[in-house]
């Protein structure tokens, strides 16, 4: 499966804002985007004129980097969102929350995106009983995420248990961490959704 395997910081530099690709090395101080928070390159520090079609563009790449998706995959949801009913943005960005490998995320079982998709390929994760290892697959209403039994007692899952809490989980999703398992209750509605990106522009931006 493609994926990105640059530097992720320098995608934070990039957008101008913290997107939490690291973990928890995006809340200490040796992040390099709180010594060096301006765009990487030879001319990052430089002036750039924002045009409506950067600002539209910034945006599409800030959602692709925050979810860890290549633009064919990305191009095609948001082709997917337009046939569905509801706002373009909002279900775009309902389909991007309802891969597992985010869920696994926002529940607090990695401490990235990029963590979440790993233990989710190694095929860690059940869904309904079911072992499914495509971080791109789609929960639904009421489905049941659990971590394998013999999968327990590996060191990453160990340390997600003792840390259950430390993060906000989203309240579509209910992780139950004595059991390693994750409720699914409902498909996110936009206003609980925190990732930090104007959808409407991404949708401009495509609808040209």
């Amino acid at each position: 499966m493609a994926r990105y395997t640059g530097a992720d910081c320098k995608r934070c530099r990039r957008e101008k804002m913290k997107l939490f690709l690291k973990g928890s090395k995006c809340d200490g101080p040796k992040c390099p985007f709180e010594s060096r928070p301006f765009p990487p390159g030879q001319h990052g520090r430089g002036r750039t004129k924002e045009t409506e079609y950067l600002l539209q563009h910034r945006e599409k790449q800030k959602a692709r980097r925050v979810y860890g998706i290549l633009e064919k995959q990305f191009r095609g949801y948001y082709e997917e969102a337009v046939t569905k009913p509801g706002k373009t943005g909002e279900v775009l960005l309902q389909i991007l929350e309802s891969r597992l490998d985010n869920v696994v995320y926002r529940a607090g079982y990695a401490s990235s995106r990029d963590a979440a998709r790993q233990v989710v390929k190694h095929g860690h994760f059940l869904v309904n009983g079911v072992k499914v290892d495509i971080p791109s697959y789609r929960v639904k209403e009421h489905d049941i995420v659990t971590l394998r039994e013999k999968s327990k007692e590996m060191t990453p899952f160990v340390v997600a248990q003792a840390q259950a809490g430390s993060r906000p989980v989203p309240a579509w999703l209910e992780p139950i961490p004595a059991e390693m398992k994750i409720l699914v209750h409902t498909l996110p509605a936009r206003a609980v959704i925190d990732t930090q990106v104007q959808e409407q522009l991404i949708v401009e931006l495509y609808s040209k």
